[in-house]
This record gives structure tokens, C-alpha cells and sequence, in this order.
């Protein structure tokens, strides 16, 4: 809120250069703002009463923009990748899912291992278990479980995390 958008009846009020200037009404803290060739920029709306502070409008959203982009900078984006095995898997077969998993791990990417289940397969369940607890004993050396191997409908899942993202 900016000079005439603000509705509050007292403000608390802060000076150009950061001194407190005491609670004052909303149209003298307008006038001082005036005086100074400044904006009345309400900081702090939830605060009782309201916080105001006069500065240059232009220059508090450029500040404003410059801390949102430094934050975006530092964010790290995480993916998660899928690598679906099915419960008789072929070793080569498994070797080339494991070898998708490890490139996925480098990259720093989660990975969400999962088995689906297909007509009566699903009642050998230890089969899918033994599979997935292979996958996670071949990546233990780049990738810790974050999630045990768990069923969700026809489908069973374990989900692996870099170890990279747990020195942080």
C-alpha cells in the first residue's frame, strides 16, 4: 500500500533515514511524506497499529525485485524421475533401469522406483519387494531411501534421494 491506498487511521511511523517518528494519523504522516518529496509505504500492515515508512516508492520496488531474483538464484529446483521395473525383470534389463537411476542420481534428480503389478502377480508382493530392495542395495553407494517399499493400489514404490542433497 502506497500514500493514499493506505486506509489505516494511525500508522507508526518511519523517517527517510530510519528514525522512529512516533504513531501519528494517517493524513500528518502523509504530509510529512509530502514534505520530503517521499512516498508513505505501509511495511508492516498486520502490526497494531500499522507500520509506515517514507522512502522513494521507485527505488523500494526496485530493492524489492533485486532481493526476489538473489532468492530465485538459490533455489534449487528438484525433479523427480520415474524408473518403472516390472516384478520378473531380466538382469540386463534390470541393469539398464539401474544404470537410468544412477545417471538420474548424478544429475541430482529424486528418483521414484516403482513396480506395477499385473493380473495375479500381485499376489506374490515379496517378489516386487526383493526387486525393489535390489535397486536400493545397487544405488546405496550414490543415493539413500527416503522411502521404504510401499503399496499403493496395484503399484509398490521406493523413492531415493541423492546423497549430495544430504550433506547440505
Amino acid at each position: 500500500m502506497v500514500n493514499d491506498g493506505i486506509r489505516a487511521r494511525e500508522v507508526r511511523l518511519i523517517g527517510a533515514n530510519g528514525d522512529q517518528l512516533g504513531v501519528k494519523s494517517r493524513d500528518e504522516a502523509l504530509k510529512l511524506a509530502e514534505d520530503a518529496d517521499l512516498d508513505l509505504i505501509l511495511v508492516a500492515p498486520k502490526a497494531k497499529p500499522p507500520v509506515a515508512k517514507i522512502l522513494d516508492y521507485g527505488k523500494y520496488r526496485f530493492e524489492q525485485q533485486k532481493k526476489d531474483r538473489e532468492s530465485r538464484k538459490k533455489q534449487k529446483v528438484v525433479n523427480i524421475k520415474e524408473v518403472r521395473l516390472s516384478p520378473v525383470i531380466d538382469t540386463n534389463d534390470f541393469n539398464t533401469k539401474l544404470k537410468n537411476a544412477r545417471k538420474f542420481l548424478a544429475k541430482g534428480d529424486k528418483v521414484r522406483v516403482s513396480i506395477r503389478f499385473k493380473g495375479r502377480a500381485i499376489t506374490h508382493k515379496e517378489i516386487g519387494r526383493e526387486v525393489l530392495e535390489r535397486m536400493a542395495k545397487e544405488t546405496a553407494d550414490v543415493a539413500t531411501v527416503v522411502q521404504r517399499p510401499k503399496m499403493d493400489g496395484r503399484s509398490m514404490f521406493l523413492m531415493l534421494d541423492p546423497k549430495d542433497n544430504d550433506k547440505k
